[in-house]
C-alpha cells in the first residue's frame, strides 16, 4: 500500500483534535514534501500556479474534490494580493490546520525568493543575467502546456450547462478585449450565477457535491460535502486580527525606530504595505502604479529597469508580485544610508517580501472559517458557482496573457473605441520559446510525462539555447 492509498483510506470529514485543534487529513511530512514540490514548479504566474496545484492535489493526490477547490479558488479570488499563494494556505489549512497553512504558503513563495534574490544580486553586480535567465526561459514555454491542461481539465468539471460555458467566455472576453476591472468582472459573474440559481436552478444542476464520475479516481480526502470543523467565533477572529496584525507591523516599525522614517527601509516598508492591500485582480493590475511611483517619486529604479524586473519575475518560480523585491533590492543597494550595501539591498528585499505576503496569511486564516460555513447557503452557492465559470475564463486569459509575453518580445495594443485588446507582433515570435512549448505539449499531452519531468527537460532545453539568443 503507498502512502497515497494509506491516506486515502482514513478518508472522512474534518475531525477536531482535543484542544480545539484540526488533526491531519494527511500526514504532515507527506504533505510538507508535497507543497516544495509544488513550489518548484510554479512558474507562468497565477495561471501556471493553479494548474500545478489542480494537476498535483485534485487529479494526482485525490487530497480535495473538484468543487472545494474552486470554492476555495473562488474566495481566494476576491482578495487583494496573490491569489495562487492564498489558494495553497487556504488548501494547506483544510489538510492540516494552521500549521498547513503556513507550511504552504511559505513553501509557495520560498523558492522564487530565493531564486529572486539571487538574480538581484547577479543584476546589481554585474547587470548579466544570461545562463539564469536561459534556465528559467527554457521552463516558461513548458508552462503554456501545463496551463492550457488546466484550463481544459477545469472547464470540463466546472461549466456543466451551456450557460455557465457562456459566463466564462464572457468573463475571458471582457478581460482580454475590453479590459473591463476585475472585480467588476467577478461581481457580475456573481450576480448571474443567483439569478440563475433563483429562476433557472436547472442550469446549476451537477455543478455541486460528489467528486465527479468515477473515471476520474477515488474519492478525494476533502470531498465536495464535507465541512471544516474548525469554526469560527469572535475570539478567534480578533485573535488571528491581532496576531496577523502585529507580525505585520513590527518590522516596519523596527526598521524606522533603527534608520529614521525618511530612510529607504521605511519608505518601502509602508508603501508595499499599502500596495498588498489594493492588488485586486493580479499583480498586473498594480504593477503599473508601483512602477510608476518607484521610478518617478521615489527613484529606486531606472525606467527600464523595472520592465528587467518584471521579465525576471516571470521566469522565476512563485507569484509575479514577488517583483517589488527586485525593486527594493535596487532601491536600497542604491541609497543603503548607514549600512554596507549588500546588506541594506538584502533586509530591503525580505522586509518588502514580508509585508507583501503577511496580510495573505491574515486574510485566509480569518476568513476561511467562515467561507467554509457559508458553503451551504444556496443562494451564496449559486453566486460562487457563477465566479467559478468565470474564474474559468480569468485563467484562460491569463494563458493568453502569458502566451503573448513568452512567444513574442513585441505586442502591440488595438484600440477602438471601448475595445482594447492586446495582439501580438508576428514579426517578433520567439522561435526557440515556440519549439521548446510545442515540445511541451508533447511531452504533457502525448507521452503523459510528469510535470517536474517536463520542465526538467525544458529548461535543459533552454541552457542548450543560449547559443541562438
Amino acid at each position: 500500500m503507498t502512502p497515497d492509498d494509506t491516506v486515502r483510506a482514513t478518508s472522512a470529514p474534518v475531525a477536531a483534535a482535543p484542544g480545539g485543534a484540526t488533526r491531519d487529513l494527511v500526514p504532515f511530512r507527506e504533505a510538507v514534501r508535497t507543497w516544495f514540490g509544488i513550489s518548484l514548479q510554479t512558474f507562468g504566474g497565477p495561471a501556471g500556479q493553479i494548474a500545478v496545484m489542480q494537476r498535483t492535489l485534485v487529479d494526482e493526490k485525490r487530497w480535495i474534490g473538484q468543487q472545494r477547490f474552486l470554492h476555495a479558488l473562488n474566495y481566494c479570488m476576491l482578495l487583494p494580493g496573490p491569489e495562487a499563494q492564498q489558494l495553497a494556505i487556504y488548501t494547506g489549512w483544510l489538510l492540516n490546520g494552521t500549521r498547513g497553512g503556513l507550511v504552504a504558503g511559505t513553501l509557495f513563495v520560498l523558492p522564487g525568493v530565493v531564486a529572486l534574490l539571487a538574480l538581484s544580486v547577479l543584476y546589481a553586480a554585474a547587470g548579466d543575467t544570461a545562463v539564469v535567465s536561459a534556465l528559467f526561459a527554457g521552463l516558461a514555454p513548458a508552462v503554456l502546456a501545463i496551463v492550457v491542461q488546466a484550463v481544459l481539465r477545469v472547464g470540463k468539471r466546472a461549466l456543466a450547462h451551456r450557460a455557465l460555458l457562456a459566463l466564462a467566455v464572457g468573463a475571458f472576453v471582457a478581460l482580454a478585449a475590453f479590459s473591463a476591472p476585475f472585480p467588476l468582472v467577478v461581481a457580475a459573474a456573481a450576480a448571474i450565477g443567483w439569478a440563475l440559481g433563483r429562476w433557472a436552478p436547472h442550469v446549476l444542476a451537477g455543478t455541486g457535491g460528489g467528486h465527479g464520475k468515477a473515471a476520474d479516481g477515488p474519492a478525494p480526502i476533502i470531498s465536495d460535502d464535507v465541512l471544516h470543523t474548525e469554526r469560527p467565533s469572535a475570539a478567534r477572529a480578533v485573535k488571528v486580527l491581532a496576531i496577523g496584525l502585529a507580525l505585520w507591523a513590527t518590522p516596519v516599525l523596527a526598521v524606522a525606530l533603527w534608520t529614521g522614517r525618511d530612510s529607504v527601509f521605511t519608505q518601502q516598508g509602508l508603501f508595499f504595505s499599502g500596495t498588498a492591500l489594493v492588488t485586486f485582480g493580479g499583480a498586473y493590475a498594480v504593477l503599473a502604479y508601483v512602477a510608476q511611483q518607484a521610478v518617478e517619486r521615489y527613484a529606486w529604479l531606472a525606467p527600464g529597469e523595472m520592465v528587467r524586473g518584471l521579465a525576471l519575475a516571470e521566469t522565476t518560480p512563485g507569484p509575479l508580485i514577488m517583483v517589488v523585491q527586485f525593486v527594493a533590492f535596487l532601491g536600497a543597494y542604491r541609497n543603503p544610508g548607514d549600512l554596507d550595501p549588500w546588506a541594506a539591498a538584502v533586509l530591503a528585499s525580505l522586509l518588502t517580501t514580508w509585508v507583501t505576503f503577511v496580510p495573505c496569511f491574515v486574510f485566509i486564516f480569518l476568513g476561511a472559517p467562515y467561507v467554509e460555513r457559508l458553503r451551504s447557503n444556496r443562494s451564496l452557492s449559486a453566486a460562487l458557482t457563477g465566479i467559478t465559470a468565470a474564474v474559468v475564463g480569468v485563467i484562460a486569459n491569463l494563458a493568453v496573457y502569458f502566451a503573448l509575453h513568452t512567444l513574442f518580445t513585441g505586442t502591440t495594443t488595438l484600440d477602438a473605441g471601448v475595445l482594447h485588446l492586446e495582439l501580438p507582433v508576428l514579426s517578433s515570435l520567439r522561435w526557440v520559446s515556440l519549439a521548446i512549448a510545442a515540445a511541451a505539449a508533447v511531452m504533457i499531452f502525448r507521452l503523459r510525462w510528469s510535470v517536474l519531468r517536463t520542465l526538467g527537460a525544458c529548461a535543459l532545453l533552454g541552457l542548450l539555447a543560449l547559443p541562438l539568443g
